[in-house]
């Protein structure tokens, strides 16, 4: 194993592992779901999730950080697709059954969702197209192909790592316990959707 793969794969646990929207996202599908129908959703967030990374390690965070306006209209759209995520979750979390809380997402919905939770989030855009943005250029040319494989493994470990520990263990949770997860899922995605309508609105005044 490279030393450039290694520290890809460690950079990229380090930022996947905090609390986030796809975080929370991959978390209710792994508890919501039966493992065969979670897998599937997985799998796309975790494609959706490697496409921005490229995108965002191949130029993207150049064409945000030179327009303003771009950038604002990502935030303020973001925020509030963010909110209404947020409202979903907490909507499902009110009638809580394992495996049968409402009628389940179709599978085209959730793979669709899963697309959603990684580009409709503006922060997740912005952050990581200028940080890997820069990272790119501060790599030999012979040192990317390591280093973003590194990136994009850590992604997939934590993401079905997720699914199958949560998959296993669920029918050992109380089911109280994963309804009031869905409550506080539901409720910290709302209050980030608010926080990006906020910055919106900041970056006007």
């Amino acid at each position: 194993m490279s030393a450039m793969y290694l520290k890809g794969l460690l950079l990229s646990l380090a930022l996947v592992s905090s609390i986030g929207m796809q975080n929370l996202f991959v978390f209710n599908n792994a508890i919501n779901q039966p493992l065969k129908r979670a897998w599937p959703v997985t799998i796309m967030v975790w494609f959706a999730d490697t496409a921005l990374t490229l995108a965002a390690f191949f130029g993207m965070g150049a064409i945000i950080s030179s327009h303003q306006l771009f950038k604002l209209i990502i935030m303020f759209l973001g925020g509030l697709l963010v909110i209404w995520i947020g409202f979903g979750i907490l909507r499902s979390a009110a009638s809580f059954k394992l495996e049968s809380a409402n009628t389940p997402l179709t599978m085209k919905k959730s793979l669709v969702n899963a697309w959603v939770v990684t580009w409709a989030n503006p922060q997740a855009i912005i952050d990581t197209s200028l940080m890997f943005g820069a990272l790119r250029g501060s790599l030999a040319d012979n040192e990317v192909t390591p280093f973003i494989t590194g990136v994009v493994s850590a992604t997939a470990i934590w993401f079905f790592g997720i699914t199958l520990i949560l998959g296993l263990l669920k029918e050992r949770l109380p089911q109280k316990f994963l309804m009031w997860v869905n409550i506080v899922s539901g409720g910290i995605v709302m209050v980030y959707g608010a926080y990006l309508l906020y910055q919106a609105v900041m970056m006007v005044i």
